[in-house]
């Protein structure tokens, strides 16, 4: 089973189809990715200044609500600042708030640091470093953000890294309001809700020391010109955001009847992504497959696939694989 979603290369030479013909629903990013790319290709012969961020940092601070008091930087992509926090901190216990993205975990251990699972808030009191993703991948689980908070500040100066990267279809959850002291720290990405992963566009949110201690980390330049003048663009886009929330709801309501009608348990999701349970789901994976279709299976939970959104052209493609009835003419 592949490690991460996406991985379409794997795929490719496991099932003998170009890459270019799958329908990709093991990431959980936006099919109908935010349209509005073109950027001034002189941006491509220099490197990213100070005016080049500008625009991008203030809109993320509006579009995620960041307080005067906190800090934010743009990286490229949140799994390098995944890959950077381990190596800011001496060797200790890290809880996370599991099971979720497995990268978190893979992480501090390779950093040297002591790390456990756990399965509540209480198992994150006492650690350095508690990690949390809200709303959760792959199960959706949703932690009300007034308890985060209130974690957060019994913890004190000790790190609460709370990964957001779904929360933009429910930003009801973030807990970027309550930065700018103590040891919160909470990361965004623009990968997701959308849909621009390649971009390689993330945000960390933190007080002004935190931030200033990860950009020093990070290095100079972390994100291009281009990817600044989309992701700027973008976060400003309110007409796309608010449609796209709206429509990305009713897929993932259409998705779950779909997936429904097919046998599969629903145990969770967001308006990303579904996680399901089937007694079949092992079989149902590599006839997917057969298919050029790939959803994200889980070793460590066999009776489990999760499906990202098709977007509407693919819902007849699907339905096919899992041999669902299409509709008829009339």
């Amino acid at each position: 089973m592949p490690g991460h979603g996406g991985d379409l290369s794997s795929a490719a030479a496991r099932f003998a189809i170009a890459e270019e013909d799958w329908l990709d629903l093991s990431t959980g990013i936006n099919p109908d990715a935010y349209p509005n790319t073109d950027y001034d290709a002189a941006l491509l012969h220099r490197l990213p200044t100070t005016g080049d961020g500008a625009p991008a940092l203030a809109a993320a601070r509006s579009f995620y609500g960041v307080p005067d008091s906190a800090a934010i930087i743009a990286v490229p992509g949140t799994q390098a600042v995944l890959q950077a926090l381990p190596t800011m901190r001496a060797a200790g216990k890290v809880a996370i708030l599991g099971p979720t993205y497995s990268e978190h975990g893979i992480t501090w251990r390779a950093g040297g640091h002591d790390v456990r699972e756990v399965s509540g808030l209480d198992g994150l009191a006492d650690v350095s470093v508690a990690v949390l993703v809200n709303p959760n991948n792959p199960d959706g689980r949703r932690i009300p953000p007034g308890e985060i908070v209130t974690l957060a500040s019994r913890r004190g100066g000790n790190w609460t890294i709370v990964d957001e990267a779904f929360c933009d279809v429910e930003p009801g959850l973030s807990v970027v309001g309550e930065t700018g002291s103590g040891g919160l720290l909470v990361l965004c990405s623009l990968g997701k809700f959308f849909g621009l992963a390649g971009l390689r566009v993330g945000f960390v949110i933190g007080s002004p020391d935190m931030i200033a201690a990860i950009e020093a980390r990070i290095g100079p330049w972390p994100v291009g010109g281009g990817a600044l003048a989309i992701t700027a663009r973008a976060l400003a886009d309110t007409g796309w955001i608010k449609a796209t929330r709206a429509s990305l709801a009713e897929g993932r309501a259409e998705m779950e009847a779909l997936l429904g009608h097919a046998g599969f348990s629903i145990l969770g999701g967001t308006d990303l992504f579904i996680l399901t349970e089937h007694a079949d789901a092992t079989e149902i994976y590599e006839r997917l497959g057969q298919a050029g279709i790939l959803v994200r299976a889980f070793g460590d939970h066999p009776t489990w696939l999760r499906f990202g959104l098709p977007g509407q052209p693919n819902v007849a493609r699907l339905k096919a694989a899992l041999s669902l009835p299409g509709p008829t003419g009339g």
